[in-house]
């Protein structure tokens, strides 16, 4: 069993900076690939970044490829988005994600979810 706990600063500047934070509970998360999606309202969640269970690998969508940096520290259980040049656009509720299988992350096929956390920006 893995919880998810994401957490970030929710309302910011268009312009400016956001690292998003997600810490997981388990002794087992290593063994997890982990990721990162997000909803805008009115729209389908849809996926941001991953990275494998040990860290070597990162896929992120061509969409923010470039803005966003998805990295982890399996010794503190923690796995964080880190954002560039925000855009309004980019306002949506961001959430984290677990799955024994990166290949399939992409498409939705998740395990586990977080609650989510509510990111405004404003321009």
């Amino acid at each position: 069993q893995v919880q998810l706990v994401e957490s970030g600063r929710g309302l910011v500047q268009a312009g400016g900076s956001l690292r998003l934070s997600c810490a997981a509970s388990g002794r087992t998360f290593s063994s997890y690939a982990s990721g990162w999606f997000r909803q805008a309202p009115g729209k389908e969640r849809e996926f941001l970044a991953s990275i494998s269970g040990g860290g070597s690998r990162t896929y992120y969508a061509t969409s923010v490829k470039g803005r966003f940096t998805i990295s982890r520290d399996n010794a503190k259980n923690t796995v964080d988005l880190q954002i560039n040049s925000l855009k309004p656009e980019d306002t949506a509720v961001y959430y984290c994600a677990a799955s024994p299988n990166i290949a399939t992350m992409e498409g939705g096929d998740i395990q586990y979810w977080g609650k989510g956390t509510l990111v405004t920006v404003s321009s």
